[in-house]
C-alpha cells in the first residue's frame, strides 16, 4: 500500500453546453460538481483557480454556450492505494495485467498518479486500456500496445464479440442455479452526486447471465457473463434480482442507490473480480482466453 504523495495538479477543461448557459459560474460549478460545496467553489474562484475563455473567472459571471471553462486544480495528496499489478500476457500488440482491488484503472476523481494506467505507462508508454474496472474490482485488464490492435479490439468490444466473465459474492442464498438478467441501466438521482447509473426503466438495454458457483452461509458465489458493458452492470444486475454484492456501499436489493448512508461509485468493500476474457487476437487471428486467478474469498472450495 502506497503512502499519500503530492501529485502535480491537473487542469480540468470543458466547453459550456446549453444546460449551463445562463447560469453564473459559481452556480454552474456547484450544481454540476457536487463533490464540493458552494463554499469550496467560492474559495477556488477567489484563489483564481478557475479560468473562463482565458481570463480568471468571477463567481457572478453569466455563462454562454461554447465558452471554455478550466479549473486549474493545485497539487493534492492522493489517497494510499496498492501500487502494483501482475503481468498475465504480453506480446507486441497486447498487454494483459491483473489489477488489485483498491487501485483505480484510470485517472478520475481524486486520483491522478495512483492509477493502473500510470503504473503501466511507466513501463509500456504506448499502452492504452481497452476497458476499465471499478476501483474495488480486481482482475484482468487488457491494454492495446498499437493503434491497429486498439481499433480492432475496440470494435469487437462495441459489437459484443468479447467474452467477459466475472466472479462476485452476493448477499443471500440464490434460489435458482442460473439467472438471465435484462434490467435496463441508466442515470437516476443520487443524494450526493446528483445522479449515478442504476436500474432504470428509461435506461439502456443490458444483459447478464449469472450462474451459481457456490452457495454459502447467507451468501452466493456467482460467475457472471456480461453481454453488454454498462457502468456498474454486475453490481446493478445482481442487486436488481435481490442479490446485491456483499459489502456494496452503493446499491440496494432493487438495483437502486441506497438511501441510508449512500455510498459513492468508487467506494470499496464489495468482492468482484474480472476472471476471464475471450477474444480473437487482432493480428494473428488466434482465439485467446486469458484468466486472472481470483482472490481467496472468490474461489470455490474445491479450487
Amino acid at each position: 500500500m502506497s503512502l499519500p504523495t503530492l501529485n502535480d495538479g491537473y487542469a480540468y477543461a470543458e466547453r459550456i453546453g446549453p444546460r449551463g448557459a445562463g447560469l453564473s459560474v459559481l452556480a454552474y460549478l456547484a450544481g454540476r460538481y457536487r463533490h464540493s460545496t458552494w463554499e469550496d467553489w467560492q474559495g477556488r474562484l477567489v484563489q483564481g483557480e478557475v479560468v473562463l475563455d482565458g481570463v480568471t473567472a468571477q463567481a457572478s459571471e453569466i455563462l454562454r454556450t461554447g465558452q471554455r471553462l478550466i479549473w486549474h486544480r493545485p497539487p493534492w495528496p492522493e489517497d494510499a492505494v496498492p501500487l502494483h499489478f501482475e503481468v498475465l500476457y504480453e506480446d507486441a500488440e497486447l498487454l494483459a495485467v491483473c489489477k488489485p482491488s483498491g487501485l483505480p484503472t484510470v485517472p478520475a476523481g481524486g486520483f491522478l498518479k495512483h492509477t493502473l494506467f500510470t503504473l503501466v505507462r511507466q513501463r509500456w508508454p504506448e499502452a492504452s486500456p481497452l476497458h476499465r474496472l471499478g476501483r474495488g474490482t480486481s482482475g484482468l485488464v487488457l491494454f492495446a500496445r498499437t493503434a491497429m490492435a486498439g481499433a480492432a479490439l475496440s470494435r469487437d468490444w462495441r459489437e459484443n464479440r468479447i467474452q467477459k466473465v466475472y466472479r462476485a459474492l452476493s448477499q443471500g442464498v440464490a434460489r435458482q442455479d442460473e439467472y438471465e438478467i435484462i434490467t435496463s441501466i441508466g442515470p437516476v438521482p443520487h443524494p450526493k452526486l446528483g445522479e449515478v447509473y442504476a436500474a432504470s426503466t428509461d435506461g439502456k438495454p443490458s444483459q447478464s447471465v449469472a450462474r451459481v458457483l457456490e452457495r454459502r452461509s447467507g451468501c452466493t458465489l456467482f460467475e457472471v457473463n456480461i453481454h453488454t458493458g454498462r457502468p456498474h452492470q454486475i453490481r446493478i444486475h445482481l442487486a436488481s434480482i435481490g442479490y446485491p454484492l456483499v459489502g456494496d456501499p452503493l446499491y440496494g436489493p432493487d438495483g437502486l442507490p441506497l438511501t441510508h448512508l449512500p455510498g459513492l461509485p468508487g467506494d470499496g468493500g464489495y468482492l468482484m473480480h474480472a476472471h476471464r476474457l475471450g477474444f480473437i487476437h487482432p493480428v494473428n487471428g488466434r482465439q485467446m482466453t486469458l484468466e486472472a486467478q481470483p482472490p481467496a474469498q472468490l474461489k470455490q472450495a474445491n479450487e
